[in-house]
């Protein structure tokens, strides 16, 4: 007669030596290794013929364990001026974060759980009643304020507004986009160049009223040298550029 062996489902090997610990009720800081790794070899054989996809992590563990067995089992070394660390450190410290976050998430679902218990109610005031407003008084409201207390709080409102102003950008006008057409300004050239065969470029440049004028009359006259219609010429490094015109008048 076969008999049917249930093992019960761990998260994980920490989830099983927590486990191994409370049934056998032994305090977490003085872990009998030696019991605790045969249970636990005996827990990993019974496995190994269920279900082989979720072994490797406990199989890192019980070698962890078999390390940790085989350190206790060595003989000291006599040396009582350096206390030998405790193998069994670590291990220790993984498993008391491991049952903190365990605590931790029972009680979040317990708090999830007890949150569904709760049932809220849509609000159902009258609109008549939200819109009401409390109607003032203004005789007992300004009963106690005298002429200057009213003045003083005009004078404090008046300077909080002059306070918003910026003393810097307030002092400038009105700043307005100025739109100059690179075909006007090209027309407008080609008329000064029917009129001035020879002229400097410095003084076309300086006779422009801004920064974008400027800007469109060098693209403009780039366009008019692309066309063929004006020829420039520079004798030295950082002479004046002459332009001469080939537009005839």
């Amino acid at each position: 007669m076969d008999m049917t062996v249930k093992l019960q489902v761990f998260e994980g090997p920490l989830d099983l030596l927590l486990h191994l610990l409370d049934k056998n009720k032994v305090n977490i800081y003085d872990i009998p290794i030696v019991e605790i790794t045969n249970q636990y070899m005996e827990y990993i054989a019974e496995m190994k013929r269920r279900d082989l996809n979720i072994l490797s992590e406990f199989l890192v563990m019980a070698a962890t364990l078999i390390d940790i067995k085989s350190r206790m089992l060595l003989p000291s070394t006599g040396e009582e001026d350096e206390e030998e660390e405790d193998p069994r450190n670590e291990l220790v410290q993984q498993l008391l974060e491991y049952k903190m976050y365990k605590c931790m998430a029972y009680e979040l679902k317990d708090r999830q759980m007890d949150a569904c218990r709760y049932m809220f109610k849509e609000p159902t005031i009258p609109e008549e009643v939200l819109a009401y407003e409390e109607p003032i008084n203004m005789e007992e409201l300004v009963s106690d304020v005298t002429l200057a207390q009213l003045n003083e709080i005009f004078k404090s409102i008046m300077k909080k507004q002059v306070d918003k102003i910026d003393p810097i950008r307030s002092k400038y006008g009105k700043i307005e986009k100025e739109e100059v057409s690179l075909e006007d300004k090209m027309a407008y050239l080609e008329n000064y160049a029917m009129q001035h065969k020879h002229f400097s470029f410095r003084n076309l440049l300086e006779a422009q009223c801004s920064k974008v004028e400027i800007i469109v009359t060098f693209l403009a006259i780039l366009e008019l040298m692309k066309m063929g219609k004006i020829f420039i010429s520079q004798e030295k490094i950082f002479d004046d550029i002459k332009i001469d015109s080939k537009i005839a008048a």
